[in-house]
């Protein structure tokens, strides 16, 4: 059979056309409606930068926009640090390992809205658990948890990390596995603890899975619309809203598509720089020979 040039990028063809409708496609429109006033019952007028300026002086956006990043403080740090301790404990080889693997993934595969629905009542000021239990030790007037400005944003987060945990322990684990057993014998027999094996053998040889979780939970941190929308709606006020959910709120619930490209642009831009800067100074702890 004659070789033809083509026949592999017909293999691929679906692939790319996925890629430029569903993926390319809506980002580079978004980019352009950040330039226009459009309301879905009329059509785009372009405005230049108008929605870029209203944006910049806004101080809902500035509040926002640290809502988001103390988001991502919390979500990334608790992600790279527990996923690594749980695949840890489980790469152990003990017994019940397995049923543990799926009692720790089981919150991945679950929908979000049902998580963020059980525990909104896990968290009720009036019948929530983690309330009664602080009443029977004694805090006759625990915290408001998903009502008060102080507390919204740090629960939405640890739930958040407490549903996606699984998969990065799944992608730790399989790091874990791929470290030649001869390292850490070699250390074991000349004597050195579990303790300096993980920190001078383990912990530098996972540094590539580290660094690829750290990515993909700091992209994870600033999809948080789901959780968001079904504990808190943002609220109170804003004190819980992230950049995704303005994204939802100034589109869907105030029709100001122009306005919510020109934050989702931004959202984009802030997500790529601390990716790039990420991806720069990476050389100086991640390492990929053993």
């Amino acid at each position: 059979m004659r070789y033809k040039w083509y026949v592999p990028y017909l293999f691929i063809l679906p692939a790319m056309i996925g890629l430029f409708v569903f993926r390319l496609g809506p980002i580079f429109f978004a980019i352009s409606m950040a330039f226009t006033d459009w309301s879905p019952f009329g059509s785009p007028s372009f405005i230049g930068l108008e929605n870029f300026i209203d944006l910049f002086t806004s101080p809902d956006f500035w509040r926002i926009l640290l809502n988001t990043l103390l988001f991502s403080g919390i979500f990334v740090p608790s992600i790279v640090i527990f996923s690594l301790l749980l695949a840890v404990l489980l790469n152990q080889g003990l017994k019940g390992t397995t049923v543990f693997r799926v009692m720790y993934f089981a919150p991945v595969v679950t929908s979000t809205v049902a998580v963020g629905i059980v525990w909104k009542w896990i968290f009720s000021s009036d019948v929530g658990a983690v309330n009664f239990i602080l009443r029977s030790l004694g805090i006759s007037n625990p915290p408001s948890w998903l009502s008060d400005g102080k507390y919204a944003l740090m629960v939405v987060a640890f739930v958040f990390a407490w549903k996606r945990v699984g998969y990065y322990m799944i992608i730790y684990l399989a790091g874990l596995q791929d470290i030649p057993k001869t390292f850490v014998e070699a250390a074991m027999i000349d004597g050195a603890s579990k303790f300096k094996v993980f920190r001078y053998i383990t912990l530098p040889l996972i540094t590539p899975t580290m660094f690829f979780v750290m990515i993909m939970s700091l992209i994870d941190s600033f999809r948080n619309f789901e959780i968001i929308y079904t504990m808190t709606r943002g609220g109170p006020g804003i004190a819980s809203t992230t950049l995704s959910y303005y994204v939802f709120q100034n589109a869907f619930e105030l029709f100001q598509m122009g306005y919510a490209s020109s934050i989702a642009v931004m959202l984009l831009l802030i997500v790529g720089t601390i990716t790039l800067v990420n991806f720069i100074y990476r050389s100086k702890w991640v390492k990929y020979q053993y």
